[in-house]
Parts: structure tokens; C-alpha cells; sequence
């Protein structure tokens, strides 16, 4: 590996730790290697091996191929201190469609710990009204922003909470729709979805909003929604739809 293919990983990496809420150190132990290795290879140092590599992504929850993805980020921290003085009623918000058997709700802002408890709580409280197989999901997570205004993913917290979410939610979910923020989380939504094992029953939508809109409405034969609509003109031009299911094609 070249010395400015070093670096450029490097940066890679570090970009990826930063929206993601990860220290050195926590990207080293979810990746089983040691903080000092990382710092060498952010800084382009090291000639990092494919099974390493190969660890780091797993400690993302990517696919090796996303490391090396034309998607940028900022390396500033996206989930500082100053992220989670917004209320939590501001940074969470959900609506049940009793009629439309329909669950939506949205995270605008970083989530810390107790606020993905406390938003599991509320939500899986809602579903209890549902036989199972019934409910469908509408996820909305497009502001998920840190306050430079640039997309954040799930903290490696968030998301093995989202794994024991989405597990308990899996009796109730009929079809589940994720409307991203980058590709970044589409690939984190994909493997969080597979180690959960609702991955069959969803779909990570990210692009222009009146595309992903359309797509989302389609799926779950709605023809709008009142919390989830167009109102995000700086959605990235770039659209990519994972679509986990056919039977989920139209």
C-alpha cells in the first residue's frame, strides 16, 4: 500500500470513528486491536493487512467495501457533549397510525444511551397494541445530525441496542422502512439488520427526499404521512436504495 493510500485510509478511518461516537480506544477494543496500532494507521503508518482491515469494518458495522467508499465526513466528534443538550422530545418523535396499522416515528440529533432505552420503551409499548405481523414501520433518521450539521450514524452502544430492539420488535413488524441519512448508515442499518435477524423484513432508503419518499410510501401502500414528509432540501443528491426482500419490490 502506497504512503498516500496510507494516509487517505487513514483518514478514512478516522472520519468513520468521529460520526460515529468511537474513541481510539473503543475502536480498538470492539476491533480486537491496540489503541496505539490504530493512532499509526489514522495517521497513514501503517501497511494494514486485509484481515485488519477487515476487523474495522466490523467494528463500524460495514462492509469492508464501504471503508474504501467515495462518501466523506468531517473528523470532528459527532457526538460531543454540547449533541445531547437538545430535549429529548426534540431529538425523538413518533406518531401510531392505529387504522393504517402504522408505526412511524423519527431521531433528529445524536442519541445517548438512556434515550435509546427510554425511545425502545415508548415504542415497544405502541406495538403491544398490534397482533403480531401486523404493525409496519416507518423509521425516519434523515436528521440525524450532529449540530455542524453533518450525519452521524449509531454509536457501537446504539447499536447493539438497536440489535435487542429490533429482536423484540420482530414479532410485531410486518415491513419495516429506514430513511438514512448516508450511505454510511444504509450499510450499518444492513448489518445491524442482519445480526438482529429482521434484515428479510427491511428496506434502507438514502437519496433525494421525494425519491426515497415515494419509494417508502409505495412499499408500505401509504400515500403520505404527517411526521414523515419532504422537508429535508439538503438531502445529498446521491440515491441508493437497499431493498432487503423482493417481496418488498414493487
Amino acid at each position: 500500500m502506497s504512503q498516500e493510500l496510507r494516509q487517505e485510509f487513514g483518514r478514512r478511518v478516522k472520519e468513520l470513528r468521529a460520526r460515529s461516537g468511537m474513541s481510539q480506544e473503543l475502536l480498538a477494543h470492539r476491533s480486537g486491536l491496540d489503541r496505539s496500532y490504530i493512532g499509526s494507521v489514522e495517521r497513514g503508518e501503517r501497511n494494514i493487512s486485509l484481515d485488519n482491515i477487515e476487523r474495522i469494518a466490523a467494528a463500524f458495522h460495514v462492509p469492508i467495501a464501504y471503508l474504501f467508499a467515495a462518501e466523506r465526513f468531517p473528523v470532528t466528534p459527532g457526538y460531543a457533549k454540547k449533541e445531547f443538550e437538545v430535549p429529548f422530545s426534540e431529538r425523538f418523535k413518533y406518531h401510531v397510525d392505529a387504522e393504517r396499522k402504522l408505526l412511524a416515528f423519527q431521531v433528529n440529533g445524536a442519541l445517548s444511551g438512556q434515550d435509546a432505552e427510554k425511545m425502545s420503551a415508548i415504542l415497544l409499548n405502541a406495538s403491544s397494541a398490534f397482533a403480531h405481523g401486523e404493525l409496519n414501520l416507518l423509521i425516519d433518521h434523515r436528521e440525524m445530525k450532529a449540530s455542524d450539521g453533518q450525519p452521524i450514524v449509531y454509536s457501537p452502544k446504539i447499536a447493539d441496542m438497536a440489535i435487542s430492539f429490533q429482536q423484540k420488535m420482530f414479532a410485531y413488524s410486518n415491513n419495516i422502512v429506514v430513511l438514512c441519512n448516508s450511505e454510511f448508515m444504509v450499510n450499518q442499518m444492513d448489518v445491524v439488520t442482519r445480526l438482529s435477524g429482521v434484515y428479510d423484513k427491511s428496506a434502507h432508503f438514502f437519496g433525494q427526499d421525494q425519491d426515497i419518499l415515494g419509494q417508502a410510501y409505495r412499499l408500505l401502500d401509504i400515500h403520505g404521512h404527517d411526521l414523515v414528509q419532504t422537508n429535508h432540501p439538503k438531502t445529498p443528491a446521491s440515491f441508493s436504495i437497499w431493498l432487503s426482500d423482493s417481496s418488498l419490490s414493487t
